[in-house]
Order: structure tokens, then sequence, then C-alpha cells
């Protein structure tokens, strides 16, 4: 699967305050770094899609629904793949 669209994912991350970079880590899609440049989080998994990825509103609405315990704890890497990868 290939990467998320990261343009899209950068335009969603600037309007958190927060900047995202290709993750160096093993099949995570990106890193979320903080103003001081910080990492904050490792979000996405690179064997599956996101919304940046397939536009389906059906699959968004279920993986809100489905995370929606966690999604909304700020700061949470569910937060970060929430606001920019859903």
């Amino acid at each position: 699967m290939p990467q998320t669209n990261l343009k899209k994912a950068r335009a969603k991350a600037a309007k958190l305050g927060v900047t995202v970079e290709p993750s160096r880590l093993k099949n995570k899609k990106i890193d979320v770094f903080n103003k001081a440049g910080d990492k904050v989080a490792s979000v996405g998994d690179i064997r599956y899609s996101d919304f940046n990825q397939h536009g389906d509103s059906e699959r968004r609405r279920r993986y809100k629904a489905r995370h929606e315990k966690h999604r909304h704890l700020v700061g949470t890497p569910s937060y970060f793949a929430d606001r920019i990868l859903w």
C-alpha cells in the first residue's frame, strides 16, 4: 500500500499547529512534530489505507465510530490519526 497523500496530511497538520514527515518506523505512515521540532507521535499503518488515499465517506464514518472513545484525547496518536489521516 502506498504512503498517504502527504500534501493533504501536511495541510491538515498545519491547521493543528504541527508538522508531519514520512515515518522512519517500520509500518508507520507519518511522524508528527510539534512547533519545537520534537516528535509527538507516529501514526497510521502503511498496510492500511486512510481517507487521504481512498476518499470513501462511508469508510471514514465507520473509522470515526470505531475510534470514538480515544480520538478526542488531544495530543495522542489517535487524535492525530483522526485529524490528519481521517
